[in-house]
């Protein structure tokens, strides 16, 4: 490549957005998507409908980037960079509520529900939680060897705790596991990740259609009173539903696979997460841990409303920009040493839940259930081990959110 891929001119040669992560680094960036970080904080890519968005690589740029109003997270916007291709001049099937859209619409619906992801309210979660892991290892302890870590314990458990949350029933997790690993995947199709929303839309519209007849005590019962109160449209509860059961278990789901996965690869960080006495080892390993892994692949993406300066380029508006979390959570100017797994490091200021108005409103139960699975499960199996080699788990090179398909283990 002779042309500097952080040219303005969007008509200079520049290189395709490259995969996230490759089979030679399972754990990390691929070579590819690193190198763009060597052109600077700033660069152009070629993305898949032959756009050219500006990715940030540099962490500093991403945090000041996700707190500025000039930057849309509204999907309809002609420049928005779309991850995956969409049917005629509908949004992506992803548009799941408030994620795609702007203040002041986007602060009123995320206000109806962050009541009950606040820390004090999901403190309160955890005793049920912890309960919940010793019951899903322990029926892995008593059943064949090895045992799938996915199905035993890693989907299972983040599909329970939203669905409790929710006032979903967890007898019907297939189904919504089923319908959000399309939602996620990479290479569905457009009719696919379409037919995968309207299935989970409809499941959770008749759910908010009994809340109204019999409300409980749940989150989609508090949406049902708001409906009733005038606040919200049926159509809004729904589609928060689904954002919220989509996003309460997929992300927490491949970090309790992949975390287990890398401490069984580095048994020196495994062993002080195992014999920690002190809660905070454990606070800093999860978020050692979430700056390390980063499986949100899908990017931030915003579209540009006026042109903003930065670090010494300029986002024209209109232009579409991707804010990659994995590249944030590796600039060395911010974390030492970025590629070496340290429990101890204070990682605190990673990117792996975003920043700004649009942060991960579920990131406090993320973070709980973490810290109540890792030194659980490492304490009540201390021999836990690997019944595969790396080389051969099935990662999921395919889908938005990084993980694997299956962790086959033994003890």
């Amino acid at each position: 490549m002779t042309t500097s891929p952080v040219a303005d001119d969007a008509s200079a040669e520049i290189p395709d957005f490259p995969q996230p992560r490759a089979a030679v680094c399972p754990f990390d960036p691929s070579p590819e998507l690193r190198g763009l970080a060597s052109w600077g904080p700033l660069t152009r890519v070629r993305s898949w409908n032959d756009s050219t968005p500006w990715v940030v690589t540099g962490h500093a740029e991403q945090k000041t980037l996700l707190s500025d109003p000039r930057l849309s997270a509204d999907f309809s916007h002609p420049g928005f960079p779309s991850p995956v291709p969409h049917t005629g001049g509908e949004r992506p099937s992803t548009d799941l509520s408030f994620v795609g859209m702007d203040d002041p619409e986007h602060a009123r619906l995320r206000r109806m529900v962050s009541g009950a992801f606040t820390i004090k309210r999901v403190e309160a979660m955890r005793p049920v939680v912890r309960e919940m892991v010793d019951d899903f290892i322990t029926r892995m302890l008593a059943g064949p060897k090895p045992a799938d870590l996915v199905q035993a314990l890693a989907l299972p458990l983040p599909s329970l705790v939203i669905s409790e949350l929710l006032g979903v029933p967890y007898a019907d997790h297939e189904f919504f596991q089923t319908n959000s690993k399309v939602l996620v995947s990479a290479v569905a199709t457009p009719e696919e990740r379409a037919a995968a929303h309207t299935n989970l839309y409809g499941y959770l519209d008749q759910l908010v259609g009994e809340k109204l007849a019999r409300p409980g005590d749940d989150l989609l019962s508090g949406l049902a009173q708001q409906i009733t109160a005038g606040e919200l449209t049926r159509r809004e509860a729904a589609a928060m539903g689904v954002l919220l059961l989509l996003g309460g278990h997929e992300t927490t789901a491949n970090m309790i696979t992949m975390g287990t996965l890398l401490l069984l690869q580095h048994p020196e960080q495994l062993a002080r997460v195992r014999e920690a006495d002190d809660p905070k080892v454990i606070v800093s390993a999860v978020e050692e841990l979430l700056r390390y892994l980063s499986v949100v692949h899908l990017g931030r993406r915003r579209t540009a409303l006026e042109d903003i300066e930065i670090a010494g380029r300029t986002i024209r508006a209109g232009e579409g920009v991707i804010l990659l979390g994995e590249l944030a959570n590796r600039d060395p100017a911010v974390f030492p040493d970025p590629d070496r797994l340290d429990i101890g490091r204070d990682a605190r200021h990673h990117q792996a839940f975003g920043a700004g108005t649009h942060h991960c409103l579920g990131q406090p139960l993320a973070r709980m259930e973490l810290q109540v699975v890792y030194p659980t499960l490492f304490r009540r199996v201390p021999t836990l081990r690997m019944a595969a080699e790396v080389a051969d788990i099935p990662f999921k090179y395919d889908a938005v959110i990084y993980g694997v398909y299956e962790l086959p283990v033994t003890w």
